[in-house]
């Protein structure tokens, strides 16, 4: 069985992760005013603006003459990256809100790139116990609920081009046994939703269906995650039909935006 990959350290810092959060933020939307921030957070807006003052000493933000804070150059890149990502994040964050509404755990909306899945926004549970957010992570594709729906939606030369083997010429380790991983892709294309116990975080179980686009093919993946502790066998069907259901209405409101 994989080892898990994360685990939350057991001193967080606060104030380093909510700046972290904010460059994941600025690096996936672009222009941030404090009161979003602020919000987003959960934090006063003196908070917010001391931890973008910060981001700006260090070049990891800049404040235009709006006075909104964007990517600086340190993430010059991320700066000219694609609006689907921050369009996407935005249809979807509603939709978050009715899966933890329904479900009363944490829901997620992840992209893959290559073999890496990242999470592009999430929703917390209301409950002492939970998964937080994990808005900004990235995960190996194969490891995460959302990264594997969107590999079981490719076809056997895409995957095979994904996981060439010379990437992973000095890193033999990182690179999942095929075999297993087809098989498990096969069972996910079935299904229509992936399983994951434990894989990528000890003490946490996750379940993810596809978002697809127009032309059918998966743009994203929906998951819900939980404690082990809560997660009930017999509920599954229960949350995949309601992961499905809250899909379809993103898909229908994304296929209406322009």
């Amino acid at each position: 069985m994989d080892k898990p990959l994360k685990s939350a350290p057991p001193y967080a810092i606060t104030s380093v992760d909510h700046a972290l959060r904010i460059a994941t933020m600025l690096q996936l939307e672009g222009g941030l005013t404090v009161s979003a921030v602020a919000t987003r957070l959960g934090v006063a807006r003196s908070t917010a603006h001391r931890l973008l003052a910060m981001l700006v000493y260090r070049d990891f933000a800049v404040q235009d003459d709006s006075r909104a804070y964007r990517a600086g150059p340190v993430l010059e890149l991320a700066a000219h990256s694609p609006s689907m990502t921050s369009r996407l994040r935005a249809v979807a964050l509603p939709h978050l809100s009715q899966v933890v509404e329904l479900t009363e755990e944490s829901a997620n909306l992840i992209v893959r790139t290559g073999d890496t899945a990242r999470f592009i926004a999430s929703a917390e549970s209301p409950q002492p116990l939970r998964v937080g957010s994990r808005e900004g992570m990235v995960f190996p594709a194969h490891r995460v609920t959302g990264g594997l729906v969107l590999l079981a939606d490719l076809s056997a030369e895409q995957l095979e081009t994904v996981y060439a083997r010379e990437p992973y010429a000095e890193r033999p380790d990182d690179r999942p046994d095929m075999a297993d991983l087809r098989r498990e892709l096969v069972r996910i294309r079935r299904k229509g939703f992936a399983l994951n116990r434990g894989r990528s975080e000890r003490g946490v179980v996750a379940v993810g269906v596809p978002v697809r686009g127009r032309d059918g093919v998966a743009v994203a993946g929906l998951s819900v995650s939980m404690p082990s502790v809560r997660y009930q066998h017999q509920a599954l069907p229960s949350l995949v039909a309601t992961l499905k259901a809250v899909a379809r209405q993103l898909e229908d409101e994304l296929a209406a935006s322009p």
